[in-house]
C-alpha cells in the first residue's frame, strides 16, 4: 500500500514560499530606497519594478520542486545530484536576470554583471536544498509509516498466532481434567466446561470484532477462567492472590495482555515442580501519573535475567511488542527475575478519559 503525503503539508510548504518571497520583495524595495524613506519619501513605481524584478526568480526556482522529484526518483548519486545543479545554477540565474538586462540594457561593467550572477546561483542552490531537504523530511515519513505498518501487521500475525495457539494448548490438559472430574464430581465438571466455553468464545469475539480492546474486567474474568482450570490441574499447588483497584474495571486494555503473563508463570514456576506456589495479579489506577499499572509476580525458581532475551516464547514478547506500538516505550514490560527470586512482569498504559469513572 502506497503512503502519499497529505495535501494539507504540500499545501503549506507553497504558502510559506509564496510568503517568503512576498517579505523578501517588500524588503529590497524598501532597502533599495532606504535614504528616501527616512527622509519620508516613497517612489512607488520603483518598488513597483524591485518586486517585479523578482518574479522570475520566484517562478523560475518553483520549478526546481519537480525536478529534484525527478531526480529523487532515478535515485542518482549525491554527487551526480549535485553536478545537475551546479550545471543548472548558471542557467537559472541567467533566465532570472535576463529580462532586467533586456530591459534596461545598462552600459556597466562586467563585475556589474557578475555580482547579480553570483546572487541568482546562490538564489538556486538554497532553494533546491531546502526543497531537497523537504523531499527528505516526507521520504523519512513515509518510510517510517511503511514500518509502523509493517509492525502492525507483524504483531497482528503474533497475536493470531497466540489466538490460535490458546486451543490445542488447553484442549488436551483441561478436556483431559474435565473428563476425570466428571467421574468425581459431574457438577464440577459441567462448571469447567462452561468456563472452558467462556474462554474460547472471549477468544474468537475479539478475533471477529476487529477490536483488540477490551475492559479490563473482561480480561480478569479471562484470566479467572483461565486459572480455575488449570486449578484442575494443579490443584492445591496454585494459590492466586488478587489485589484489584475496583475503580479500573471499565479501563480499555489490549485483549489478552495479562493471560500470557500469568501463563508464563504457570508454565514455568508451576507445572515443572511439585511444590505449592503463591501467583499474585495487581491492577492499580494511578490518577496522579494518569497511568493503568500492572503486575504478575509468582514465587518459583526465577531465571537468569540474561536468558530472557534467548528465550523463544511467543506471549511475552507479542504482549511487549504490542504494548510499544500503541502507547510507546514507557509501556515496555519490566522484568524483575534472577535464580531462586520468582519472577515478576510489571506494564503500565495510559488512562483512557473516557474510560474514567465521574
Amino acid at each position: 500500500m502506497s503512503i502519499k503525503q497529505p495535501a494539507p503539508g504540500r499545501r503549506l510548504m507553497w504558502r510559506i514560499y509564496v510568503a517568503v518571497w512576498l517579505v523578501y520583495a517588500v524588503f529590497l524595495s524598501t532597502a533599495d530606497q532606504l535614504d528616501k524613506v527616512v527622509a519620508g519619501q516613497f517612489d512607488a513605481a520603483r518598488a513597483a519594478l524591485t518586486i517585479a524584478s523578482l518574479l522570475p526568480s520566484a517562478l523560475l526556482l518553483a520549478l526546481a520542486w519537480p525536478l529534484t522529484g525527478y531526480l529523487e526518483r532515478r535515485k542518482l548519486s549525491r554527487t551526480t545530484v549535485l553536478v545537475v545543479h551546479a550545471l543548472i545554477a548558471p542557467v537559472f540565474a541567467i533566465l532570472s536576470q535576463g529580462p532586467f538586462w533586456a530591459m534596461f540594457q545598462p552600459n556597466k561593467a562586467i563585475s556589474w554583471y557578475v555580482w547579480p550572477l553570483l546572487y541568482h546561483c546562490m538564489t538556486y542552490l538554497l532553494g533546491t536544498g531546502i526543497f531537497t531537504l523537504v523531499r527528505a523530511g516526507e521520504r523519512a515519513h513515509r518510510q517510517a509509516l511503511a514500518m509502523e505498518e509493517a509492525q502492525k501487521l507483524l504483531i497482528a500475525s503474533e497475536l493470531n498466532a497466540l489466538r490460535s495457539k490458546l486451543n490445542p494448548h488447553f484442549l488436551f490438559n483441561t478436556l483431559h481434567s474435565i473428563i476425570a472430574l466428571t467421574r468425581k464430581d459431574p457438577g464440577a465438571a459441567e462448571t469447567a466446561l462452561f468456563q472452558f466455553s467462556d474462554m474460547l468464545r472471549y477468544v474468537l469475539d475479539t478475533e471477529k470484532s476487529g477490536s483488540d480492546r477490551v475492559t479490563l474486567d473482561a480480561e480478569l474474568d479471562f484470566v479467572r477462567d483461565y486459572l480455575e482450570l488449570e486449578a484442575l490441574r494443579l490443584g492445591s499447588r496454585l494459590n492466586v492472590e488478587w489485589q484489584l483497584d475496583p475503580d479500573a474495571g471499565s479501563e480499555q486494555v489490549p485483549a489478552l495482555s495479562l493471560q500470557p503473563l500469568v501463563e508464563n508463570s504457570i508454565k514455568h514456576a508451576f507445572n515443572p515442580h511439585s511444590r505449592p506456589g503463591t501467583l499474585r495479579i495487581e491492577t492499580q489506577r494511578d490518577e496522579a501519573g494518569g497511568r493503568l499499572r500492572f503486575a504478575v509476580r509468582d514465587d518459583g525458581p526465577g531465571v537468569d535475567a540474561d536468558a530472557i532475551g534467548r528465550s523463544a516464547g511467543l506471549g511475552l514478547r507479542t504482549v511487549e511488542k504490542r504494548l510499544v506500538l500503541d502507547y510507546g516505550a514507557e509501556s515496555a514490560l519490566r522484568i524483575d527475575t534472577a535464580p531462586g527470586a520468582g519472577f515478576a512482569v510489571a506494564f503500565s498504559i495510559p488512562l483512557e478519559p473516557t474510560g474514567r469513572l465521574a
